[in-house]
């Protein structure tokens, strides 16, 4: 019986050690096992590297693993309990989350206390399960790092979505972090965990360029996320280096010598066409969703306005010879003040806004002056979510916000001097600017443009609208 020299039983236990098996004295008898099976594929007449290489294909690629995790569950109780915990949590929470999506598109009850149960048990269960069940398997400081980045991407993740859906308070946030600890944590650490392995050593060139493609893709979801400029360029610069760079390099260099397609191909294929196509899909139609409700709404408020300027002026032209018209007139043309302060707040938030647009040209042609005031072309900006604007001119203590409280302060102190104290209390409360503006920064960081607008016209209808009914109650009384 042919035996092994030193150098290739080496050889053997390198092979295993690299295969992260933990267990001293399993490493041992799966060398010692091992090397039984080449001898014995060597009295055929194969060299010691034939006759490993059969041994090892009939072992496969996970098999050594996958005994070290048969032989960790039958003797570590810990291990064991982790490992169920893991398989329920993972397995509860995921249902959990289905049925929340289903319950939340039907709008039926109970979709809240699901959701936010399957979030609680994969980030306080699952995740910590699944974090000490690979530390015993692989007892790899290195690897711990990406672990704990991993997961705490995931549970930043998980919690996100919840606060988001649920309108709770600090949800951007929390996206953020995730965001964060996967562009600066995760994708590192995945990036020197695949560049230290040997076996992967033919590949290592087309690592770099996709986790470049990884970083700029998940930056423009961040971007996307917190509505910076930039989010469009990042997403498609990281769609075009992972889709057209590295998935057909990677596939050249792990599969070129393979004579059929591979499952690991369809896979890794399957899989990233299921992941950010959809997501891409999902994010822009959810964009469009929210942009066509907002210019739905829009143009119902300028639609609104004209009927209600057309309305005051067939009131006053009715009361032309009337003895009223003098306090009439008076608060037509202090409201329209008001509105004036409040059409110039608009012109300014979307200069800004399309600052950047390529075809500048365009935007005179964004507001209108005509005889109802000013009246944006909503469906032509080109940018409605930019959050600056909102953040520059609407926000307590910037100085446009300051014009528009003091507009609002000097037409309220006019009212309550010129008009009957009964009407201005029942009047007052319309005209507190906090009913329309908002009161502090926005803890998710932003308000849109085009919610911003949208603010103003509500705004101005109120104004208007509170100024139809003291222009009739006025008459009336007298």
């Amino acid at each position: 019986m042919y035996e092994l020299t030193i150098d290739d039983i080496e050889v053997i236990a390198a092979d295993v050690r690299s295969q992260e098996i933990v267990f001293t004295h399993l490493a041992d008898e799966l060398i010692d096992h091992i090397c039984c099976d080449v001898e014995s594929e060597m009295e055929s007449g194969l060299t010691f590297y034939e006759a490993y290489a059969r041994v090892r294909q009939k072992f496969g690629r996970r098999r050594l693993k996958e005994i070290q995790e048969e032989t960790l569950y039958v003797t570590d109780t810990k291990y064991r309990i982790m490992k169920n915990a893991m398989k329920i949590s993972a397995l509860a929470g995921t249902i959990l989350f289905g049925f929340a999506a289903m319950f939340k598109i039907q709008h039926w009850p109970g979709a809240g206390i699901m959701l936010t149960l399957g979030a609680v048990i994969l980030t306080f269960v699952f995740v910590p399960s699944a974090l000490v069940v690979l530390w015993k398997e692989t007892k790899n400081s290195r690897k711990l790092f990406l672990f704990i980045s991993a997961f705490l991407s995931a549970g930043f993740f998980i919690s996100g979505i919840l606060f988001k859906i649920q309108h709770w308070e600090g949800g951007g946030v929390l996206l953020m972090l995730a965001g964060v600890s996967l562009i600066f944590l995760l994708i590192p650490s995945l990036l020197s965990a695949f560049l230290q392995r040997p076996e992967r050593r033919p590949e290592r060139p087309v690592y770099i360029p996709a986790a470049i493609g990884f970083l700029a893709f998940f930056s423009g979801f961040l971007f996307k996320l917190m509505h910076w400029p930039g989010s469009g360029v990042l997403l498609l610069g990281g769609l075009i280096i992972l889709f057209l760079i590295v998935l057909p390099w990677f596939t050249w260099l792990r599969w070129k010598d393979e004579e059929y397609v591979k499952p690991g191909f369809i896979f890794i294929v399957a899989g990233s066409l299921s992941i950010i196509l959809p997501a891409a899909l999902l994010s822009m139609n959810l964009q469009r969703s929210f942009d066509r409700g907002f210019v739905k709404n829009m143009e119902e408020q300028q639609a609104l306005l004209r009927g209600l300027v057309n309305d005051k002026n067939l009131y006053l032209a009715l009361y032309s010879d009337s003895s009223s018209l003098v306090p009439l007139n008076e608060i037509d043309e202090r409201t329209s003040v008001v509105l004036d302060v409040i059409a110039s707040v608009e012109a300014k938030m979307i200069n800004l806004s399309e600052t950047d647009r390529d075809d500048q040209s365009a935007i005179p042609s964004l507001v209108n002056k005509t005889e109802y005031g000013n009246e944006i072309a909503v469906r032509g900006l080109w940018d409605p979510f930019n959050p600056y604007p909102a953040a520059e001119f609407l926000m307590p203590g910037t100085e446009e916000r300051k014009k528009l409280d003091a507009a609002i302060t000097g037409y309220r102190s006019f009212l309550s001097s010129a008009i009957p104290e009964v009407l201005f209390e029942e009047v007052q409360t319309a005209l507190d600017p906090s009913v329309w503006l908002p009161l502090q920064s926005s803890d998710e960081g932003s308000i849109p443009l085009i919610q911003g607008l949208h603010s103003l016209a509500v705004m101005k209808n109120g104004l208007l609208t509170v100024e139809s009914y003291l222009l009739h109650r006025i008459h009336d009384l007298r």
